[in-house]
């Protein structure tokens, strides 16, 4: 039977995660320069248009249609999300000891829509994720582009190695490999989600090359505070992010919640530390970033480790992905907004530890880690998970992204990238200071023609 609760629980669960991408756009939109924060924020809010339309399509039986091929892809039986009105998502039966090692306990009662709408915020942010190693460098429609194939072959597959499992979407659906026969444990998207997106991150950022003057000049954040405020977005959709994958109203909901909070909160306080130890001061830009890494670092944990576990994960997080924003420099590659150092070395750090404070304690469907007595063996499955994936987006992303600059359609000139990508891209810039002279309300009481502006786009010409 329908549970109401549950089924409200998720729907609202959805829509914080999709307020996460608007989220992220202010998060990066202030990081970059004036001159090109619209595009950034563009980069962002197209995901919610094109992953949107192809999830209906044929991306969600893609990731949660029966397995048709080994574990690696879904079949169309949902494609046009056919065979989805009416139906009930969940498991059958109470989980047991034989059950396949998944996040939420045995009951039904979730209508396959939600699940659908639920799932399909995940697959917007995740390429979403992507832009910021590509900042102030990437045409539009090269992008857009981009997001369109690779959603297709990388995310809604590897959504189907790690988020399908048999037996959700049907009594006899068979779901990906990663989920049912490596046991590999993945609470809400360490793997699909953040390894993805960052190995996906560093592929572009090499293909695309480094913006002029980089590293000499890396080019200051235009506006913290919109920094601050993207980062709280994030933080407070998170919640549905990753509480919500218990796809239950219940206790599993509460100690993802919990955990969730905890362990972002520790993470501020490990990059802060580091920042202060190595600059000698704190900065906001950081308390931000930090709170980023600590989010990223959880979510696949969040339902498989205690409070006190999930605060040393935080902990661990925030310092090794202060210390890890630095291998651009070291290693050569322009990623941007630090995509790399906070999204794939916090994902795979999450993904990790939960090898080392994972316990069955917290969710019985899980597994117990090193430190409780569990041995190397899940270790073993979360490093060959994340491995797989990094592998695999690193790869094509890699690929799609050389083709599409190849063809001339990725790269945007230089001339545009220093004299502002907004104008090149989009015939707009975010801030007008023509009106600065005049009084609240009124009209400026200096001719446009006598602006600085103007007399310097004058005495170009």
């Amino acid at each position: 039977m329908l549970n109401a609760g549950d089924t409200a629980w998720v729907l609202a669960s959805a829509a914080l995660v999709m307020l996460m991408t608007p989220g992220l756009a202010f998060f990066y939109g202030g990081m970059v320069r004036a001159k090109s924060v619209l595009n950034m924020l563009m980069m962002n809010f197209i995901a919610l248009a094109v992953v949107g339309v192809l999830w209906a399509l044929y991306g969600f039986t893609m990731s949660f249609g029966d397995d048709a091929f080994g574990g690696l892809l879904g079949n169309f039986h949902f494609a046009g999300l056919e065979n989805t009105f009416g139906k009930l998502a969940g498991f059958a039966t109470a989980a047991t000891d034989t059950s396949p090692a998944v996040a939420w306990p045995g009951s039904d009662g979730l209508p396959v829509l939600a699940f659908v709408m639920f799932q399909l915020m995940f697959a917007i942010i995740t390429p979403a994720l992507i832009s910021g190693a590509i900042a102030d460098r990437a045409k539009f429609w090269g992008w857009t582009l981009f997001v369109v194939i690779w959603v297709t072959i990388v995310y809604f597959p590897v959504a189907h190695w790690v988020f399908s499992f048999n037996g959700f979407v049907g009594e006899n659906s068979v779901g990906g490999w990663i989920a049912n026969n490596l046991k590999a444990l993945d609470f809400a998207g360490g793997t699909a989600v953040h390894i993805n997106a960052g190995a996906a991150g560093l592929a572009l950022a090499i293909v695309l090359g480094k913006r002029k003057g980089w590293p000499k000049d890396t080019g200051r954040p235009h506006n913290v505070p919109f920094v601050l405020l993207g980062a709280s977005l994030l933080w407070f959709g998170w919640y549905g992010f990753n509480a919500g994958s218990a796809l239950a109203a219940n206790d599993l909901a509460a100690v993802a919640f919990t955990n969730t909070t905890v362990a972002t909160a520790a993470a501020v306080l490990g990059w802060l530390v580091v920042e202060q130890l190595k600059f000698g001061k704190p900065t906001t830009l950081g308390a931000a970033s930090g709170a980023v890494a600590g989010l990223v670092a959880i979510t696949p944990a969040c339902g498989f480790v205690s409070p006190l576990g999930a605060i040393a994960i935080g902990l661990i997080a925030g310092a090794l992905c202060a210390l890890a924003i630095s291998l651009k420099f070291k290693f050569g590659f322009d990623d941007s907004l630090d995509v790399v150092g906070v999204h794939l070395v916090g994902g795979i750090v999450g993904t990790l530890l939960i090898g080392f404070f994972g316990t069955t304690s917290v969710n019985s469907l899980g597994a117990d880690g090193l430190f409780y007595g569990g041995g190397f063996t899940q270790l073993g499955r979360q490093a060959l998970a994340a491995g797989a994936v990094l592998a695999y987006s690193f790869v094509l992303s890699f690929i799609i992204g050389f083709v599409i600059k190849k063809a001339g359609g990725f790269r945007v000139s230089t001339e545009d990238e220093v004299s502002g990508i907004d104008e090149a891209q989009h015939a707009e810039s975010a801030y007008d200071f023509t009106g600065t002279g005049g009084g609240l309300g009124h009209p400026t009481t200096i001719p446009v023609k006598s602006t600085p502006a103007a007399k310097l786009e004058e005495s170009k010409a």
